[in-house]
């Protein structure tokens, strides 16, 4: 009995311990963002199908002198969520064939500079990746968002003009869940780490969702969503069809900003919603960039193009799929690759931002800790160092200062005070006219650089970014030839290129020195940009500077308005509301202003137009984590657009460098044309697809003459392998780029504009020493004297002549 008893024992744990195996196994399986076999993975090797094309370009933009852009790879994301027939409407998009559509209708980007207005010399080859989500992850996203929908009243239909309820989701609380998705996706399980730290590129997404509205009904607590995780979902008849819309509509907003159906996370991915709102909003009586309902595309104008009575057709699918790739070349244009608001080539290690308080009142110092209207500097700090690339030192400082006691920057302040007349209408319907004060930030910025006042003058006079370049100038390559030690506070830690090109009297004190391992070009300046806040008391309650902001910025100087009305009505709306602008919190456009000073960061919404001659404006993306404009409420910049401020610093190094090694190759071109001709005095003519340039460097220095040279035969050979290893090098960059290894890309970037400056300072040198010894010198069109080839060739040609006379006179006939 003893024996079957334990033997019973053994078998009732057996089983036991079997349940307790399954048991976790059959709750993980009901899990959404699971890793099992077969889940759709993310490749990134699309660098090496374009790395030749790359190649040929800069070849040609370098030693053809074609104005060809410099070609970096830029891979964007798409991925589809309810769109694998499970979504709203069970409505399908093939991947293959819609990444072939983007493929085609968007190949190439090419941003530009705002301040400008001219295309920058960097091209994005666009590289698109398209796959859906599974049908676990839709449903948890779905779960999520029926959590967060809180009531807001009711909303008016766009097409029936019916009263619905309205449901608002805050962003920021749904915004981990996607981020949640985004690392199951890309296999990055290391939030909040940077993309040298977790050793992997760090991919752009743009999250495409198509949530059916009736199975997230936040009204409607029957239905069980997970259950649904791994279930079957079932197909919709034609009255289902009808009802996918739930008879309600939601929208999100970011940290309470405007309302939208898109936003911006604080990750690396964009949200576009296609069941949310639709939303409106825009600026008072102007059409450019306002979004409306049919900025966005709806599935239900798909389905039911000319109403619920109708069937939807091909035309609407190929519409519908155009209107969708249009959108996220929107996306790419304002988001993801937008144009640089400044640019500027900072080469300082060490970057200082004073933050000056100056107000002209006692009642309260916004440099005070914990109340509505303070200013945290640590946080300031804390994102202002995602700005600056490693290795660069932040150093920010605070302080207040009274206005009377510095009365030349109070009369600045006056002098900037302008206004001009609205035009508004009011209740009753009439045009009321009335004047509007603002404060003039350009006007301002001059007044206090004229001023006398060193804490305005003295720091704007430092901030040039002009200053920098010219100090970096200073450190000619014919420095290192005197033997500079590099020891000074301004002086380049290692040798140019040039610098080993010495004259043949020199070489024997020529030294090659090796290169250290993270020995950068740079120098050794500060680099200062002052954010100035004027905190003003008893002044015009609507108060702002100009196109209704509160914050001015320019490439060296950040203006900040703050005053202690509660709102200001702007001319903006969202939805019917009209937004306001708060001018007792200025943190958050102080961060705004230091994002577009240092790191070049133009709004979202802002885009230079070679057209109208002038930056156009697109609200879409005017919501989500971002400081610009006034549907955004937050003062923290988004991770994509930090990745851009990194980028926009290598990309004003590289378009410099491009453009100096144009004028370089310009300077050397006007010089031949200058002095290479013909004995007769004509240019050089040869074939077609050569420059005279080249037809000269091929019969005088690749081939060896008596001739005179009118420059050394060693600067082409330098200048040739000059080029041979730029275009190395700018190869590498554009893998680094696409790679997403920005601190190389950095380090890279240095080294090409320091070698394009020094390679302009050796040539511009030697051709002036050439022209030096050539003033004194006519050209003139005669035969050589004192030549022994002279004395040849006429001996020659004598000769010809004899053996002629000689010839014809004894062939010819003796006379009768």
């Amino acid at each position: 009995m003893r024996s079957k008893s334990s033997l019973l024992f053994l078998l009732q744990w057996w089983i036991l311990a079997a349940l307790s195996l399954l048991l976790p196994q059959s709750e993980s399986a009901r899990q959404a963002f699971r890793r099992d076999p077969g889940h759709p993975h993310w490749h990134h090797n699309a660098f090496l199908d374009v790395r030749d094309s790359v190649r040929s370009d800069v070849r040609r933009m370098l030693h053809t002198r074609t104005e060809v852009p410099f070609q970096v790879p830029l891979e964007v994301n798409v991925v589809l969520i309810g769109l694998n027939g499970d979504g709203g409407y069970r409505y399908a998009v093939d991947p293959q064939k819609f990444e072939g559509f983007l493929r085609d209708s968007f190949p190439s980007h090419r941003p530009s500079c705002l301040e400008t207005g001219e295309p920058l010399d960097i091209e994005h080859h666009m590289v698109f990746n398209t796959f859906p989500a599974g049908q676990p992850e839709l449903i948890a996203l779905e779960k999520a968002l029926k959590e967060a929908m809180i009531s807001a009243g009711t909303a008016r239909e766009t097409e029936f003009g019916r009263e619905v309820p309205l449901f608002e989701v805050e962003a920021t609380i749904v915004e981990p869940i996607f981020q949640k998705l985004y690392s199951y996706i890309f296999d990055i399980d290391n939030v909040g780490f940077s993309a040298p730290e977790i050793d992997k590129p760090a991919p752009t997404a743009i999250f495409i969702v198509n949530f059916d509205k009736v199975r997230m009904d936040p009204r409607n607590k029957d239905i069980d969503l997970d259950s649904l995780m791994y279930g079957q979902i079932s197909r919709l008849s034609d009255e289902d069809m009808q009802k996918q819309e739930g008879d309600y509509i939601y929208r999100y907003r970011y940290n309470g900003g405007g309302a939208s159906q898109v936003w911006l996370s604080s990750g690396r991915f964009v949200v576009i919603d296609l069941s949310a709102g639709p939303c409106t909003y825009g600026k008072i009586e102007t059409e450019e960039g306002s979004v409306s309902p049919r900025t966005v595309p709806r599935i239900r104008n798909v389905m039911f193009p000319r109403g619920f009575g109708s069937l939807r057709d091909h035309t609407s699918h190929d519409n519908f799929m155009g209107h969708l790739a249009a959108l996220i070349a929107t996306t790419v244009e304002h988001v993801i690759a937008p144009d640089v608001k400044f640019e500027t080539v900072d080469l300082t290690t060490r970057l200082l931002i004073p933050i000056i308080v100056l107000q002209n009142h006692n009642r309260y110092n916004i440099m005070d800790k914990g109340h509505n209207y303070s200013i945290d500097v640590t946080a300031i700090e804390a994102e202002v160092k995602k700005l600056v690339h490693e290795g660069q030192e932040l150093v920010i400082v605070g302080g207040s200062h009274a206005l009377h006691r510095h009365e030349k920057l109070a009369i600045a302040v006056s002098k900037a005070m302008r206004g001009h007349s609205l035009q508004e209408t009011k209740k009753d319907g009439r045009f009321h006219v009335h004047t509007k004060t603002f404060l003039d930030g350009a006007i301002l910025k001059e007044e206090m650089e004229r001023s006398a006042d060193v804490l305005a003058a003295g720091l704007l006079e430092v901030a040039d970014p002009s200053l920098s370049n010219k100090f970096f100038l200073r450190q000619d390559w014919m420095n290192w030839m005197d033997g500079a030690d590099g020891s000074g506070d301004s002086i380049l830690k290692h040798k140019p290129l040039w610098a080993f090109h010495e004259s043949k009297g020199n070489k024997a004190r020529k030294k090659v020195a090796e290169k250290k391992k993270g020995d950068l070009h740079r120098t050794y300046g500060t680099r200062v940009i002052p954010v100035f806040v004027l905190s003003l008391a008893d002044v015009d309650p609507h108060l702002m500077m100009e196109e209704e902001s509160l914050v001015w910025t320019s490439k060296d100087v950040v203006i900040v308005l703050q005053h202690q009305s509660e709102k200001i009505p702007l001319s903006y709306v969202s939805e019917t509301d009209r937004r306001h602008a708060l001018p007792l919190q200025a943190q958050q456009h102080i961060v705004a202003g230091i994002a577009s000073a240092l790191g070049g960061l133009s709004a979202p919404y802002e885009k230079a137009s070679h057209v109208h001659e002038r930056p156009v404006v697109n609200w879409l993306w005017a919501t989500g984590c971002h400081p610009f404009g006034p549907f955004s409420n937050s003062s923290q910049i988004s991770q994509m657009l930090l990745d851009v401020a990194l980028r926009n610093t290598i990309y004003a190094r590289v378009d410099s460098a491009l453009r100096k090694i144009r004028d370089t190759s310009e300077t050397v071109q006007s010089f031949a044309a200058e002095y290479l001709k013909t004995p007769l005095g004509e240019p050089v003519k040869g074939k077609k697809n050569k420059t005279t340039t080249e037809l000269w460097l091929e019969k005088f220095y690749k081939k060896t003459t008596n001739l005179p040279e009118p420059f050394p035969h060693e600067l082409v050979e330098r200048l040739e392998k000059y080029l041979d290893s730029l275009e190395e090098q700018l190869v590498d960059l554009s893998s680094l780029l696409y790679d997403h290894r920005l601190q190389d890309a950095h380090m890279n970037s240095s080294d090409i504009f320091q070698s394009a400056m020094f390679t302009q300072q050796y040539v511009d040198h030697v051709l002036v020493g050439e022209r030096e010894k050539m003033r004194c010198c006519d050209i003139e069109y005669k035969y050589p004297v004192q030549s022994s080839q002279t004395f040849v060739y006429g001996g020659i040609l004598l000769a010809g002549f004899l053996v002629y006379f000689v010839v014809i006179f004894f062939s010819s006939p003796p006379g009768r």
